[in-house]
């Protein structure tokens, strides 16, 4: 039999809650406290669930009627009213605007999944945020990623659009899981019109080295720019390790910069050449007491931003005319120094790479000395052909 208001307000609690019948599902459930509560029950895919509806008096008994019949028909197209009402109220708390959003999916997800989430929030800060950070993720179009990536290309960075393409797919992924975004504006740009992605294989050859770096000294660029250019070459480590570094680490007496975190969660030692010592001595006079290697203009107390150097040499047109981007550095040395024999194992612990199968499980060996005299050597070779030298003789470490 059908519910009546009047047996509603006749209702009195109990010892343990109890249930009133409506019928098609509806029930009020009448609790210790006095409270009555309507539940809609429901079975979907053979399972028993349940859903609340409300409190009654303030949601009345056809109210709850008209609800129940609303959750009647989700359930007849297969879909669950308790899940759906669980989004629902789960995308009420998740912030609607696109940079709180991302800020948010930086901690939940980026932070927890790589180990180095560095540069996306770098990307967000630099390239999303100022574009569309203010706009509700719902207002977002393909035409305002679009704009985005036109500008990074028109800067001849066409890969970085790419990424950060790439980003905002991720970053709207995640919006659509937690019901805030019905689409994702970036997925609707296919990644072949903005970039195809290549993997790099670029080396510079002996007379590239010395033009390039000739070039670089002959320019008008900043001179921290110009040795911190020097440095990432003959150190062999990544652009942010030298952006980021800070002088406490630095130890030109010892011949060592300690680098507390790496990209492989590790600490490195690179054993500074006389020239890597050199460049080193010269910055710090740059610095003056600031705590970083390479301070920013705007303050001492921030390093330089990553891009910085980028910046540098797409300004010099070096990016574009030479068809290499800095991390190809890091292969170039590599290439080099295998062609002048050095051990493999000994050149990839100097750039921190982890060496890979059974050899890698039980070679723990860290090769200090023999990176010490490659690292030598190589800027060695490196000052030579800078100064349009030939190198003759390279007295390979072994070991």
């Amino acid at each position: 039999m059908a519910l009546t208001d009047i047996q509603l307000r006749k209702s009195r609690p109990r010892t343990k809650p109890y249930e009133l019948t409506d019928g098609a599902g509806l029930v009020a459930e009448v609790m210790p406290s006095g409270t009555v509560a309507w539940r809609y029950r429901y079975r979907l895919n053979g399972r028993r669930e349940k859903v609340t509806i409300g409190k009654y008096p303030a949601i009345s008994l056809a109210k709850a009627r008209a609800k129940a019949m609303q959750f009647a028909v989700l359930v007849g197209d297969a879909r669950s009213p308790m899940r759906e009402k669980k989004a629902a109220t789960l995308a009420a708390k998740t912030p609607q605007i696109l940079e709180d959003f991302a800020k948010m999916w930086l901690v939940d997800v980026v932070e927890k999944t790589r180990k180095d989430p560095k540069q996306i929030r770098r990307y967000l800060e630099r390239e999303v945020f100022p574009a569309i950070g203010h706009k509700r993720l719902s207002d977002v179009t393909p035409v305002d990623v679009l704009a985005i990536t036109d500008r990074i290309k028109a800067r001849g960075s066409e890969q970085a659009a790419l990424v950060v393409r790439n980003v905002v797919k991720r970053l709207f992924a995640y919006a659509i899981a937690r019901q805030v975004a019905d689409s994702n504006p970036a997925a609707a740009i296919q990644a072949r019109y903005i970039a195809t992605a290549r993997s790099r294989n670029r080396v510079l050859t002996r007379d590239e080295i010395g033009d390039v770096m000739r070039m670089i000294y002959r320019s008008s660029m900043r001179t921290a720019n110009k040795l911190a250019l020097h440095l990432l070459l003959i150190t062999m480590v990544r652009k942010t390790e030298l952006t980021e570094a800070r002088w406490e680490h630095v130890n030109r007496e010892h011949s060592e910069w300690h680098i507390p975190e790496t990209k492989s969660g590790k600490p490195l030692i690179v054993y500074l050449s006389e020239q890597a010592k050199w460049l080193f001595e010269e910055l710090q006079a740059m610095a003056g007491d600031s705590p970083y290697v390479l301070p920013s203009r705007s303050s001492p107390k921030k390093p330089i931003a990553a891009s910085t150097l980028n910046h540098a040499l797409e300004a010099l047109g070096i990016t574009r005319s030479r068809g290499f981007v800095i991390h190809d550095l890091r292969r170039t040395a590599s290439t080099h120094l295998h062609e002048a024999g050095f051990p493999s194992d000994v050149i990839e612990k100097a750039l921190n790479h982890a060496i890979g199968g059974v050899r890698g499980v039980y070679n723990r060996a860290e090769y200090a000395e023999q990176r010490r005299l490659m690292l030598q050597q190589w800027a060695d070779m490196v000052e030579q052909w800078m100064q349009g030298a030939e190198v003759r003789t390279i007295g390979a470490a072994k070991g």
